[in-house]
């Protein structure tokens, strides 16, 4: 017996999206492991009216639990309201589901939308995969993304050596013959901390930085007019923000040559049809930086309250920041009340 979302208070990414299309911003999409993450997602999506998914990856349902995921959104639905958000709209949603079984059992325990990840088969077995996960979800009311093109990076379970963007011409047949409800492209992005080799990037004369190569939009411009108002997705859209791989480097961390995409390229994206924005390595990289600065500087700490609440403060500041200075997704809410 299938637990009912709706129950649960959560919605699913069709009526979002469909704002967010028209509207021209993008629906944030945070990964989440633990409760410090989920804390400081609601409560900067909560403070801000701002529609939010919340994404478990195969390894981060592994981590939780499954049963435990499904009360800790259901919860963070009333966490919301206490805040003060009446009609918070939280999407629970699989990332990079990697088989029809793992896809199915999300959907039985609760989650409002799942991805089922077949772009590393060939064209027709990803259609296939993606059609019996799609008439399945669909009976539930739940929605699915599919994938098209391959990413660089790594992220839990998904890795690749190399990215191959989406082909425009292959995505208005992939589409309509899955029934998927939004589709993953490549245009550039990438998985992880390390989206790009130093090869790959010019040196910013004045600072050393690495910049990374644009986006390729015009992937993404041919992909829109082929399908036009057709919900599209952003995956690896990290921007590896600074000054938290400073703060990492300066208390004992390595992360040499870490670099994201510029949040400039994630603003333009989030005007188009790209309606959802998936952002994983920041949250994990201001949370180390809260823990390795309040470790650095209080030695005499051992209450994991003492460094995950300063690890929760980097996070929901950084969540804040992508809602409106980058997504748009603030006052957002199909209803403000």
């Amino acid at each position: 017996m299938a637990v009912d979302y709706k129950k649960l208070g959560l919605v699913n990414t069709r009526a979002m999206f469909k704002r967010a299309i028209n509207g021209g911003w993008a629906v944030p999409a945070f990964n989440f492991n633990n409760l410090e993450q989920l804390q400081a997602i609601i409560k900067a999506s909560s403070d801000l009216k701002s529609p939010v998914i919340l994404q478990v990856s195969k390894g981060a349902r592994k981590y939780a639990n499954q049963t435990l995921l499904r009360y800790l959104a259901e919860g963070a639905v009333q966490y919301a309201k206490e805040l003060g958000c009446n009609h918070p709209e939280i999407v629970l949603h699989l990332d990079h589901g990697d088989s029809f079984e793992l896809c199915k059992s999300c959907v039985d325990f609760g989650f409002s939308s799942v991805m089922i990840d077949g772009s590393a088969l060939p064209y027709e077995e990803n259609i296939a995969l993606t059609k019996k996960v799609v008439d399945y979800a669909h009976q539930f009311d739940v929605t699915v993304e599919g994938e098209l093109g391959v990413l660089a990076g790594v992220e839990d379970e998904v890795k690749s050596e190399e990215s191959h963007y989406t082909k425009p011409e292959e995505v208005v047949d992939f589409a309509t013959r899955s029934g998927v409800d939004s589709l993953a492209i490549s245009i550039g992005t990438s998985h992880g901390a390390y989206k790009f080799k130093p090869e790959q990037c010019t040196r910013d004369p004045k600072t050393g930085r690495l910049i990374p190569p644009p986006l390729a939009f015009d992937v993404l411009d041919a992909v829109m007019e082929k399908l036009p108002g057709f919900p599209i997705v952003l995956h690896g859209s990290s921007s590896v923000p600074q000054e938290y791989v400073d703060i990492i480097n300066h208390y004992g961390g390595k992360l040499p040559n870490a670099v994201g995409i510029p949040e400039d390229q994630l603003r333009k994206a989030a005007k188009s049809a790209v309606c959802k924005i998936n952002i994983d390595s920041d949250s994990r990289l201001a949370f180390t930086a809260g823990v390795r600065e309040t470790l650095a500087e209080h030695p005499e700490y051992f209450d994991p309250r003492q460094y995950c609440g300063k690890a929760r403060e980097y996070m929901e500041q950084l969540y804040k920041h992508k809602i409106t200075d980058v997504l748009g997704s603030d006052n957002k809410l199909a209803n403000l009340d």
